[in-house]
Parts: structure tokens; sequence; C-alpha cells
């Protein structure tokens, strides 16, 4: 398999880290959003939405879209809950993730650590939508150790990628101390190093 990834991108990095915790062997193509390295005709005919990542399975089939992407790899492995309702929960925090999460958090980061920007010049509504993101995932943790149940799933994977480096966005994660606790638990349940750039 193959995975074509931004190694800033924490999109890229839950998909990394998922085939790293299950042993699915890949190699890593480091491709540059910020050089357009997504716009090529040859990454476009792989992905026509000209995003990362994207993987090319090994029966040579490309897959895209990050959550897509580690249930496909998850599939019947504990990182996926067997009961049906557990499940539905992990996919609910995975849908929320993409849509409330990531567009706040995550665009924050990159505006301030990749573009430049100071985070008192972010617009209000990414702030305010971002610190929402960062108070339910504080609230949800508050008295239990995972997202879903007691073990980490795909839904741990997910929103730890770009929580884990919220401060790069002006987010003062010491706001948030059992949110600071979930992203040591989970870390350390995959592996990841502290001091690993997302």
């Amino acid at each position: 398999m193959k995975i074509y990834g931004d190694s800033i991108s924490g999109n890229c990095l839950k998909v990394k880290w998922t085939a790293d915790f299950l042993g699915i062997p890949y190699d890593w193509v480091e491709t540059d959003v910020v050089r357009a390295e997504t716009r090529t005709p040859e990454f476009l005919a792989l992905n026509p939405a000209g995003q990362v990542p994207a993987v090319v399975l090994d029966d040579g089939r490309p897959l895209a879209q990050s959550n897509a992407i580690m249930l496909h790899l998850a599939e019947g492995s504990r990182l996926i809950p067997e009961d049906a309702y557990d499940r539905a929960r992990m996919f609910e925090w995975l849908f929320w993730e993409q849509y409330s999460h990531e567009p706040y958090v995550a665009v924050a980061r990159f505006q301030v650590k990749y573009l430049g920007r100071p985070a008192a010049e972010l617009e209000p509504k990414i702030v305010d939508r971002g610190r929402a993101a960062l108070q339910r995932l504080e609230d949800a943790l508050a008295e239990k150790p995972f997202l879903v149940g007691e073990a980490p799933t795909l839904a741990d994977v997910a929103l730890v990628a770009y929580t884990r480096v919220a401060d790069e966005g002006g987010f003062d994660l010491a706001a948030y101390p059992a949110l600071q606790a979930w992203i040591d638990r989970v870390e350390r349940a995959l592996g990841i190093a502290a001091a690993e750039a997302a």
C-alpha cells in the first residue's frame, strides 16, 4: 500500500497512525500541499479532489478521505467497536470531527503556524467554534478515558490528530485538563511520541 500524505497534516497522520497501530505495511509518499503537489496531473488522476491523504491499496485501487481510509484499514480490528451502538457512537464522533472540529481547530493552526497570521487576527468565528469544539471534547472526557468505551477507537485517533497541536493555532490547552489527560492516553496507546510534529 502507498499512502500519499503531507506530514504537517493531521488528516494524513491519522491514517499513518492507524496503519502503524495495526501493523499494516505501507510506503509513505510525501506530498506537499503548500507546493501544490496535489494539483499535478499525476496526483489528480489518483484523487480528482486534489487532496491528501490518498492511498493506493495493495490491489491497486485508490481510496481518499482520511476517515474512509481509516475505516477501511481498521475493518475487523479493535479500533472499531463490535457493539452496534458503540460503533454508531464512533461514527458520530468521526462525522462531528470533520464538520465541527477540523474546519476550526485545524484551520486556525494552519493559518497561524504555516501562513504566519497572528492568532489575534484569526476570524472570530474560527476561534469561537474551535473553542466550542475543544469544550465539547473536554465535557465528553470528564468522566471516561476515551470517547467511546474503555479503549481507544478510530474516534480517538481522528480527534487527537489536530487536538494535540491546537495550541499551535492559538488555543490554550491548559484550559482543558480532561482533554490534556486524554491526549496523553491516546498518544501512549497509539505509540505516538509526544514530541512528534503533527
